[in-house]
């Protein structure tokens, strides 16, 4: 079991089998974040925001990395972002496991990721200061 205190879910010290963090200044994320927890919980995995300073420290990562991409804590512990997060939280969901067999051919999970990368891009930061944005262009 991974630990971590979730403010959008409002549980301290809530214990998952793994993790999905989704940027919440994001409404588009936001969105999907929300339809993805019953589905989830269901699987006794649990959404957290990217913005959460624990994340970070968690995930060994700098907080300019963090919002570039959803990332997926699996619950054997390996990490996992942007469309190879979905792919491997597909891996948990039965009924999308389709996505997981469709990545093993080398071609479609390039597509994925471009796909990803793409829709990424063009998300729209609810903040007045997109640091999506900032933190891709360092990059």
């Amino acid at each position: 079991m991974i630990s971590l205190s979730s403010e959008w879910l409002d549980r301290k010290g809530h214990h998952a089998r793994g993790w999905l963090f989704y940027d919440a200044e994001c409404g588009f994320c936001t969105r999907i974040a929300r339809l993805l927890l019953p589905i989830l919980e269901r699987r006794d995995l649990a959404l957290a925001p990217l913005q959460d300073p624990r994340v970070a420290s968690l995930l060994g990562l700098r907080q300019e990395e963090l919002l570039l991409e959803i990332k997926f804590l699996s619950p054997d512990g390996r990490q996992y972002g942007g469309a190879d997060a979905a792919v491997a939280l597909a891996h948990e969901i039965w009924w999308a496991r389709p996505l997981v067999w469709l990545a093993k051919i080398p071609w479609v999970i390039q597509s994925f990721r471009s796909i990803y990368r793409w829709i990424a891009a063009r998300r729209r930061c609810s903040a007045l200061n997109c640091r999506v944005r900032a933190a891709s262009q360092k990059m």
